[in-house]
């Protein structure tokens, strides 16, 4: 009996997991089946942002460490270029690498690197200007700039509020491209401090309310302060479309905006007093404010907001678009940030988004950086623990305080209830629908590719089309509610593009 049961079993067949879980096989088995079993083998739930669909991994089960579910984790997802990211309790997002973002820990090591390289003010100074040199060339700055027209800005008509007054503006910058900002100046006489203040994510745009409050307020308060769109965004989108503010060609045309609009303040204005010029914004504004430090000496106080940290450039290509970080061997915001020494600094951060490591990590930096030039206490910061990613009532308080001390403003006139909110159109200046678009006005972002590498953008002519089919699908349905269309415009659009990106594979 014993010999016809071991004779049954040798002739049984494997089970099909047994026949793939071979030497001759790499020990294979479906990605999503592995995650599976780790949600199982150590109690953790996993939240994706990833395609496993037809994925299969070489050595499964192998690289599963049974005394650590982030090392297991880690060796699973790392032949397909993913990560994951530790969330509350028990729960653990699955991504796709990103380049631009690194863990805390990272910025630590980061900053702890960097700080081997300096030991006092001279060997910084030799670095910051390695950096500021590097920076530009990444960027294709000097290329780019010497390739802009002189122009005089068009202006509307001046409207007068509380304390203050608002006009549009228009600048040509590349030969038919155009910068649609707002001059927000004091209705006092004399000479004024300057704030350039490059728009962030924030939804909305730079007509959003507390833009506005921000404006005017620091308007009323005795500084001039300009506001413009982002590369994409608001006006500009008439001539390139939305899609091309995804492109590595934002992050260096909104650089190029930035000093271009310092310029013809200075150039067209005799109300400025040259010895307080500012930079201020928050979230992608606020690295690009650290990316004006850098690129202008001439910027004398800066405050960057819910943006600065060691372990992650920005997440959009407008702020990491160009290898700026790759600089001097290798470097991190929180770096850049530092070369402003030692120039005034406030920084803001939160506890909600990336900046919670700031007074930790990041300001003790900048601390000792700006403590080689005897200057610690020209750079603060602001940290709100309990508050979130925004440009919110205490964020803006903070920003306030910081340029009345820096540039001597009148804390008297600190009142946010004066402050007018324009409607949006208002502040075009070429109509609603671009009708007063200048004759040689472009339309087309690939006006604009020819000043960078054309292949490069590729990808970004289709993301194009399938805007446009978006929007054609959208006018079609006749809807009256511009944020109902505008909501529905992306949604379309993001699915084509995934669509498109899915038969890719």
């Amino acid at each position: 009996m014993k010999r016809i049961l071991f004779t049954m079993l040798l002739a049984a067949p494997l089970s099909v997991e047994a026949q793939t879980q071979t030497y001759e096989t790499e020990f294979a088995r479906p990605l999503n089946e592995v995650l599976t079993d780790i949600q199982n083998r150590f109690g953790i739930r996993l939240k994706y942002d990833i395609d496993t669909v037809g994925k299969v991994l070489p050595y499964a089960d192998f690289r599963i460490r049974p005394y650590s579910v982030e090392e297991s984790l880690t060796n699973v997802l790392a032949p397909f270029d993913y990560k994951f990211v530790k969330q509350k309790g028990n729960m653990y997002k699955l991504k796709a690498y990103e380049y631009p973002r690194r863990t805390d820990a990272d910025g630590e090591k980061m900053l702890a690197y960097l700080n081997t390289l300096y030991a006092d003010k001279q060997a910084f100074q030799l670095r910051a200007d390695s950096l500021k040199k590097e920076v530009r060339q990444c960027l294709g700055m000097d290329a780019l700039l010497a390739q802009c027209v002189k122009s005089k800005p068009i202006l509307s008509k001046i409207r007068k509020f509380d304390g203050y007054t608002v006009q549009n503006f228009a600048l040509e910058t590349l030969p038919g491209l155009y910068v649609c900002g707002s001059i927000y100046t004091p209705q006092s006489k004399g000479k004024h401090a300057l704030i350039i203040c490059p728009n962030g994510h924030f939804g909305g745009g730079r007509y959003r309310k507390d833009q506005q409050q921000r404006m005017g307020t620091l308007a009323r308060m005795g500084a001039i302060c300009v506001d413009y769109d982002l590369f994409g965004w608001g006006e500009s989108i008439l001539q390139v479309g939305s899609a091309a503010h995804r492109s590595s060609a934002a992050h260096t045309i909104q650089a190029m905006n930035g000093l271009l609009i310092l310029e013809s303040m200075l150039a067209s204005r005799k109300d400025i007093d040259t010895s307080r010029i500012g930079a201020n914004g928050g979230s992608g504004g606020g690295t690009h404010t650290v990316l004006l430090g850098v690129l202008d000496d001439r910027f004398t106080a800066s405050a960057p907001v819910v943006s600065l940290a060691s372990h992650f450039d920005g997440g959009c290509p407008c702020e990491s678009g160009m290898p700026i970080q790759l600089s001097a061997g290798g470097t991190c915001n929180a770096e850049l940030a530092a070369a402003f020494a030692p120039r005034p600094q406030l920084i803001v951060s939160d506890g909600g988004d990336w900046t919670a490591s700031v007074p930790a990590l990041e300001y003790p930096y900048l601390q000792r950086i700006y403590g080689f030039y005897n200057a610690t206490d020209k750079v603060t910061n602001v940290h709100l623990p309990k508050e979130k990613h925004d440009f919110g009532p205490n964020k803006r308080n903070a920003v306030y305080d910081f340029f009345a001390d820096v540039f001597n403003l009148d804390k008297k006139m600190l009142d946010e209830s004066k402050v007018t909110i324009e409607p949006e159109s208002a502040m075009y200046s070429f109509g609603e629908k671009g009708e007063l678009l200048p004759e040689n006005a472009i339309r087309s972002f690939d006006k604009v590719a020819v000043y960078f590498d054309k292949k490069a953008f590729a990808q970004l002519k289709s993301d194009t089309s399938l805007e446009k089919k978006a929007i054609d699908w959208v006018a079609s349905l006749n809807l009256k509610d511009e944020k109902k269309a505008g909501f529905a415009v992306t949604t379309i659009y993001n699915h084509l593009r995934q669509v498109r990106d899915w038969q890719k594979d």
